[in-house]
């Protein structure tokens, strides 16, 4: 009898875990959410006032910018590409807002004009990803020197100033007490989940990622899929860039720099697949806050920007590590 009665509750926790969306996410996101609360113990310990509500918030906002380019570069990813230019473009479409709006352009125009750029530079990724035979790291790779480059002659390697009260209220400012940032970041969350959970056509991108062949021999029509995918990238990363700009109020051609291996840490970590095919929305965002609780533990600790650097290459070599590990272990229960 007693052995029934354990059977049953494990039963019950499997259902609990399948059937409830707060089971299934905890269920998925085991290992990162325990190294989000191994982290916060560990920084707290460290530091008595980590878990203050000023640090707490100045964390999520200084994480926005990664965030969003994160949940960009994981909707690449899943179609079984990548992206390595959000970070150039997003110091160009950043440096092109900010130009707009201090030579008179209304505000509303510029934030338009540029997120319309932004889809425009992820177009031409896409087109390039879909209709030739050019791996995209190598397309991209291409692009991500061509827009630093148009950065920089953009603004003549200067930093630009831009004290526009309602461009810098979109970083700096706060809506019922949460930073504007923060909920920019929800807003992309809600709308990206949406797309890749609720929608036919996420269910496509999981297809193409999965097994590119057969998604075509299922009719999908892989290339228009890819194209709009690189849009909404090239988009989220002008998005990204405008965050970035009114948070520091400020454009520089140099922003941005190595925020793709960020994004692609936090992706990784968050359960997104190199190969493909896998990923949520919020493992996306649950790996971004690990990359946040990550720079802000070390620059707490004082330690030198170039040792931040190699402990990230060091995350994304674990992560992409577990998650080689993770695909053979799969190809092995199908074997």
């Amino acid at each position: 009898m007693p052995q029934e009665v354990i059977e049953m509750k494990k039963s019950d926790t499997g259902n609990f875990a399948r059937n409830n969306p707060v089971g299934r996410f905890i269920s998925r996101n085991a290992m990162i959410l325990s190294a989000l609360i191994v982290m916060g113990i560990v920084l707290s310990l460290i530091s008595s006032s980590f878990f203050s509500s000023a640090n707490v918030l100045s964390v999520l906002r200084q994480a926005s910018t990664n965030a969003i380019l994160s949940m960009s570069m994981a909707m690449v990813l899943i179609i079984g590409c990548i992206d390595l230019s959000i970070s150039s473009s997003l110091a160009l479409s950043g440096a092109l807002c900010v130009i707009m709006i201090n030579n008179g352009v209304p505000i509303y125009l510029a934030l338009a004009v540029t997120l319309v750029f932004g889809a425009f530079c992820g177009l031409l990724n896409g087109v390039m990803a879909a209709f030739t035979d050019i791996p995209p790291f190598i397309i991209t790779l291409a692009t991500q020197q061509c827009f630093r480059g148009a950065a920089y002659l953009l603004t003549d390697g200067r930093t630009i100033m831009c004290y526009d009260d309602t461009f810098t209220k979109i970083g700096a400012g706060s809506f019922l007490g949460i930073p504007v940032p923060v909920v920019i970041v929800l807003i992309v969350l809600v709308i990206a989940a949406i797309i890749l959970s609720k929608s036919k056509f996420g269910r496509r991108m999981y297809a193409i990622g999965g097994n590119k062949s057969a998604a075509v021999y299922s009719g999908i029509k892989v290339k228009k899929v890819t194209v709009i995918v690189y849009v909404l990238t090239g988009t989220l990363a002008s998005l990204a860039g405008i965050v970035l700009c009114s948070r520091t109020y400020s454009c520089q051609p140099t922003a941005g720099t190595g925020y793709e291996c960020d994004a692609i840490a936090a992706a990784v970590l968050g359960g997104v697949s190199f190969n493909g095919g896998v990923g949520t929305a919020g493992g996306v965002m649950l790996g971004s806050l690990v990359i946040a609780f990550l720079n802000n533990g070390l620059n707490m600790l004082h330690v030198h920007a170039y040792w931040q650097t190699i402990a990230k290459g060091i995350v994304i070599l674990i992560a992409v590590f577990f998650d080689t590990m993770k695909v053979e272990k799969m190809r092995g229960r199908k074997v």
